[in-house]
């Protein structure tokens, strides 16, 4: 059943409504050291990216998630980005975030447990985003130039 819950967790995207799937709680540490619990944040707009220093369209990905976490930053929108990287390279995912001062939230999972509960074939980039009631009203798999813009439509209608 849990596989079958993930499996449609998945493959739904769309607006928001009442029947999308509440996202799966957890907490992790962000680039300070300090405990990130998704709970602690319903209310507000949340993009998820999962992505790892070693995954090259992750990385052409993240300017484009900084600039979409500025963009929305007065409309309660968080741009929240988990490093699925092994804990032998965090210190390599923190400086690389730290060296192009993005401002988004950066997460890790290096024991990939968060990464699994929303993706089990772990692909990344992987990006979520949340409704203000924590439900899944969009997945995508891969970057692929444009990408941002489908993103910023969906934030404009949760954020109306």
């Amino acid at each position: 059943m849990k596989q079958f819950l993930l499996a449609t967790l998945l493959t739904f995207t769309g607006a928001a409504n009442a029947t999308n799937p509440q996202a799966p709680d957890f907490s992790l540490r962000d680039i300070n050291g300090a405990a990130y619990d998704l709970h602690e944040h319903k209310g507000e707009v949340i993009v998820i990216n999962f992505w790892a220093t070693w995954c090259g369209p992750c990385l052409i990905e993240m300017p484009y998630l900084d600039a979409i976490d500025k963009k929305y930053e007065d409309k309660n929108v968080n741009v929240v980005t988990i490093s699925v990287d092994a804990a032998r390279d965090v210190s390599k995912a923190k400086a690389y975030v730290k060296s192009r001062k993005y401002q988004f939230t950066a997460l890790f999972d290096t024991e990939t447990t968060v990464v699994s509960q929303y993706n089990p074939s772990k692909s990344i980039p992987f990006t979520i985003i949340l409704d203000r009631e924590m439900r899944i009203v969009h997945t995508h798999t891969g970057f692929v130039a444009g990408v941002e813009e489908t993103y910023m439509q969906i934030l404009d209608d949760l954020t109306q």
